[in-house]
């Protein structure tokens, strides 16, 4: 006959190994019911109450005193500063919600730093930021929440407790609501902002190249041979008494330095902006353009009118590099230029029965040209499998043109068709 245990003892007893006198494993210590994200959820819910609190008594009164002492100068810098210190608030805010609401949450933008701008250009930048404007918003409706979440929260506490994960977790999908809603960075608006950088450095980079090879041009071009025609008259005019028969010889060689040298002036002219491109547009331009090719070339133009003149100059210059490289590296027998207009956009295919395998991604001429479209929110794409053909699609945004420029083109237009 077997003994019975004490009563309160657990089945068997404690034999000092954690198991009962029968071998049989004892429970686990008691821990709290909850999950530790339920924990952390309640943490915030209750600490609401005096981040709210503090956030909009300091709101009210910068935001109150700001706005009541606008029409003097004392008003603009503190509103200024209210701003700056919402933009605070809103940090530790996005802080307190990564920590114990297990968010993920980006930090928005700093404020544009412009040097130069001086005081007034900072104020308005301040004044303007609308990641402080949003994070003020912020404050001021969170009290009454804040209050209502602290009530029903800490009343749970001890009168609801089994269904208190439920509670919290309702209640802090508000919370997170909110955040999101007023203090997550806007991914358009980043997104944009980040572009809008990313295109600035392109188009600086872009236009300081331009620029130097501009002047490399001049200086070993056009320079150069001006300088040789000085001294070549210069000699000339030296033998001109002595020996006119040396002195003649030498003018002529000097016309013909001269005759290299505007032959280049032009040829840089036309690299820079071409005269033909501004008086009768993208259809002339790029039928003169393909008879300097060495590849025979079709254009076909289907514009019902002129872009701006930016655009069309980009259109220009992304035809011309595309029919250098087919000249240099294809190998083509034919190539083909098509140009349209689909609803706003202006596009462009570039054609070639070459030996193909070209690509963006090797640091060539190619990368270049769509880091420049992508400058003025363009498009390029590169379908140019080994052994060819090789098709580049290029897309720009369609402008109209605008001003004089248009009524210019215009009146060209209706000179050119009364001279048909």
């Amino acid at each position: 006959m077997t003994s019975s245990s004490p009563v309160g003892d657990p089945v068997g007893g404690p034999d000092g190994d954690g198991r009962g006198r029968d071998g049989e494993r004892l429970p686990r210590p008691p821990a709290f019911a909850f999950p530790a994200q339920t924990w952390r959820e309640i943490a915030h819910l209750l600490a609401n109450l005096l981040v709210g609190i503090v956030c909009f008594v300091f709101t009210l009164v910068w935001l109150t005193v700001g706005l009541g002492l606008a029409v003097t100068v004392v008003g603009l810098p503190l509103l200024a500063v209210g701003l700056r210190c919402s933009r605070a608030l809103g940090r530790f805010e996005r802080y307190r919600a990564r920590g114990l609401l297990s968010m993920r949450i980006d930090e928005p933008s700093p404020l544009p730093h412009q040097p130069g701008s001086g005081f007034l250009g900072r104020l308005w930048t301040n004044l303007r930021d609308p990641v402080g404007w949003r994070a003020t918003l912020y404050a001021l409706i969170r009290l009454p929440w804040s209050v209502v979440t602290f009530a029903i929260t800490l009343t749970s506490l001890f009168v609801a407790w089994p269904v208190l994960p439920w509670i919290a977790r309702g209640l802090t999908h508000v919370d997170r609501a909110m955040v999101r809603g007023l203090l997550f960075p806007s991914d358009e608006l980043e997104r944009r902002i980040a572009e809008l950088e990313s295109d600035r450095g392109t188009v600086v980079d872009t236009a300081a190249a331009d620029l130097r090879r501009i002047e490399r041009d001049l200086h070993d071009g056009a320079q150069a041979r001006l300088v040789a025609l000085a001294m070549g008259l210069g000699l000339a005019k030296e033998k001109l008494e002595e020996d006119p028969e040396a002195a003649a010889k030498m003018v002529d060689e000097a016309h013909g330095e001269v005759k290299l040298a505007l032959q280049e002036l032009r040829d840089l002219a036309r690299g820079i902006h071409p005269a033909i491109l501004t008086d009768r547009g993208l259809g002339p331009a790029l039928s003169a353009l393909s008879a300097r090719c060495t590849v025979p070339v079709k254009v076909t133009v289907e514009l019902p009118e002129r872009p701006a003149p930016a655009i069309e100059g980009i259109a220009y210059f992304t035809v011309s590099e595309l029919l250098q490289n087919i000249s240099k590296h294809s190998g083509a027998h034919t190539a083909e230029i098509e140009l349209w207009r689909a609803d706003n956009r202006l596009l462009i295919q570039v054609r070639d029965d070459g030996r193909g395998g070209a690509a963006t991604d090797r640091g060539s001429g190619l990368s270049g040209l769509a880091e420049r479209l992508g400058s003025v929110d363009g498009l390029f794409a590169v379908d140019s499998p080994p052994g060819g053909p090789t098709a580049v699609t290029a897309e720009l945004p369609w402008h109209h043109r605008t001003g004089p420029a248009a009524g210019a083109a215009v009146a060209r237009s209706r000179r050119s068709g009364r001279s048909g």
